[in-house]
């Protein structure tokens, strides 16, 4: 098995208490989880598992709240809060300047148990072996994006891009 390098940040550990801004990608931004009409995203049936699994995300990682999401018809964004977590620490005072500036280093381990990339990977496989099992093919791009959301300034200008994501989906770098 290869591995993959990734854009996580060397510095931070994901299992820490902070909010993260995530965007997960369907492969090749393909529209499987339905579509806009109207102003109004319509799910598809992959789009409702998707939603579904969402949901459970908290279920399954007692640590874990959501945010604020939206599902796009090929992509989703959503805010995952880890919380009471042993390892607890504060996103703000810990995130130091170059990380701020968003200067992410490489790193090729494997996502440690309970953290964002662990999370993620989970609910993609859950995501994708039920829709499967439907009968519906879907896959997803390998990699996510995130974001360590640092203050409330920085919280309130994601959950306003997330809530407006759909009456701004022409101008949306995913559209197609």
């Amino acid at each position: 098995m290869k591995n993959r390098q990734t854009l996580r940040l060397t510095e931070w550990d994901y299992r820490w208490e902070a909010d993260y801004f995530i965007t997960i990608c369907t492969k090749d931004f393909k529209s499987k989880f339905g579509k806009i009409e109207n102003g109004k995203m319509t799910l598809s049936p992959v789009g409702i598992i998707a939603e579904l699994f969402w949901y459970q995300i908290p279920t399954f990682k007692t640590n874990i709240s959501l945010g604020t999401y939206v599902i796009m018809p090929n992509h989703l964004h959503g805010i995952l809060q880890v919380r009471d977590f042993s390892n607890k620490k504060d996103a703000q005072s810990l995130i130091s300047p170059q990380i701020q500036s968003y200067n992410r280093s490489y790193s090729t381990a494997s996502p440690k148990e309970g953290s964002i990339s662990a999370i993620v990977r989970s609910y993609k496989s859950a995501v994708t072996k039920h829709a499967r099992r439907l009968g519906y093919s879907f896959e997803w791009q390998p990699k996510f994006y995130d974001h360590i959301i640092r203050d409330g300034k920085d919280f309130v200008r994601i959950e306003n891009y997330i809530d407006n994501n759909i009456e701004n989906w022409n101008k949306d770098r995913f559209f197609k």
